[in-house]
């Protein structure tokens, strides 16, 4: 029987996948709602722009730095129960900034956000290489990830709406109801695939034989007791640091979007609020189209036997030089070319998120998580973009924030060309 091409009588992963689309919907709402928001908050509260850089980044630090004890906790305790945990306690958080008055318990609350999310990211990863085949990770990893920019896509007109009508503290009240209420419906709904009662044998074959990490059939086994030789394992191979410094680079662009992109539209682009939310869709629609072609030519390719080479990289190498495009919105004052330059940008953004792929297929088994921590550490560095561009428009010029964020995107190219090498999973020597 091939397992590649025979069908398995059941198909729970896809409910699986739809379960982490969602929550990744949730978590990029409750990291960018501060961007609609952020006009309004600087007017009550008296806040200039190298602040606001600062309230934008800090959610970024403290969820970069926590990143590698994030994925050390994601490999070791159930996602079922750790997931729901910090997911309730980053949409509390959200939900009590309804009620700030000054700009430190702003930034505290932005930074516990930051604290509790820290695991997401690579408990996503863990989730989807234990319920996927290699041949259709890529794919779902689109899936999900596409979650971030189709949500933004629909949710930023919304949300613009939701403020217009109760003001921005109503704004994160009822985006903190909705994270906690779907943390308890993960609770009672997620297993993994071994534990999963309505599974087929023949599914959970065709994951296992697929290269999916399905787990342990016993069900006392516990996991491998963390050691510094794994924290080791994360940081001395080459072609991790070559995905490491590629998301770093595409951090610039995707934080440029997430903070002080409807602030650009608004304030420096002069557009009307209301509208501006209708503007600030584009970028993420072309993005959640980009993700998705992406994922899915990526695993076709690698099914028609082309290498990791071409199946993997080229998307991203494609994404990364696209997302250099935004520097063109600096030479004209056409809204619609405006638009249009940051929807390509936008798009490329898209192609190069499947990037966690690497981590799935290069990172060695047993650290999947710790790798995905220190991806995401590293790559989080790039919280300091909303920060350096509010510096860098504190004069009401926006040109140079856009040549930065092109020539970091540049860097990201060069990244993946060069260090990366070979798409193979590491097996550490014994």
């Amino acid at each position: 029987m091939n397992l590649e091409t025979s069908k398995p009588k059941t198909s729970k992963r896809y409910g699986i996948l739809a379960m982490i689309f969602v929550t990744v919907v949730i978590n990029y709402l409750d990291r960018t709602n501060i961007s609609v928001a952020a006009f309004a908050i600087r007017t009550d509260l008296g806040i200039d722009t190298e602040q606001m850089g600062w309230v934008f980044s800090i959610f970024g630090i403290f969820y970069a730095s926590l990143q590698i004890p994030g994925g050390i906790l994601a490999d070791k305790i159930k996602s079922r129960i750790f997931y729901p945990i910090i997911l309730a306690l980053w949409s509390l958080a959200t939900l009590i900034q309804g009620f700030v008055n000054s700009v430190t318990a702003l930034v505290g609350l932005r930074a516990s956000i930051g604290v509790f999310e820290a695991p997401s990211y690579p408990i996503n990863n863990l989730v989807v290489s234990r319920w996927f085949p290699e041949s259709e990770r890529a794919s779902a990893i689109a899936v999900y990830t596409s979650g971030q920019y189709l949500g933004l896509a629909f949710l930023m007109p919304v949300l613009t709406l939701i403020q217009d009508a109760i003001g921005w503290r109503g704004l994160f009240i009822v985006s903190g109801i909705i994270g906690i209420v779907w943390a308890a419906i993960w609770y009672f709904f997620y297993r993994d695939p071994r534990n999963h009662k309505s599974i087929s044998d023949s599914e959970l074959e065709y994951i296992e034989k697929g290269g999916g990490l399905v787990g342990s059939k016993s069900k006392e086994e516990t996991p491998k007791k963390f050691t510094w030789d794994d924290l080791k394992q994360a940081f001395i191979y080459r072609k991790l640091w070559g995905i490491y410094i590629g998301q770093i680079c595409l951090g610039a662009i995707t934080w440029f979007f997430l903070t002080w992109f409807p602030t650009y539209l608004v304030e420096f682009r002069g557009l009307d609020f209301v509208k501006s939310g209708y503007y600030a869709a584009a970028p993420y629609l072309a993005a959640f189209l980009g993700i998705l072609l992406s994922g899915f030519t990526s695993d076709y390719l690698t099914k028609r036997g082309f290498s990791a080479e071409i199946s993997r990289k080229a998307p991203m190498i494609i994404g990364m030089l696209l997302t250099m495009f935004v520097i063109g919105a600096n030479y004209t004052d056409d809204t619609f070319f405006v638009v249009l330059f940051l929807a390509i940008a936008g798009f490329g953004m898209g192609l190069a998120s499947i990037a966690w792929v690497f981590v799935s297929l290069i990172a060695p088994k047993e650290n999947l998580g710790l790798v995905g921590g220190a991806f995401n550490c590293i790559g989080g560095l790039s919280v300091f973009v909303p920060a350096i561009i509010g510096y860098l428009v504190s004069d009401g010029d926006f040109s140079p924030a856009l040549v930065f964020i092109a020539i970091v995107s540049l860097i990201g190219v060069l990244s993946y060309i060069f260090i990366v090498g070979k798409v193979e999973r590491i097996v550490p020597k014994k």
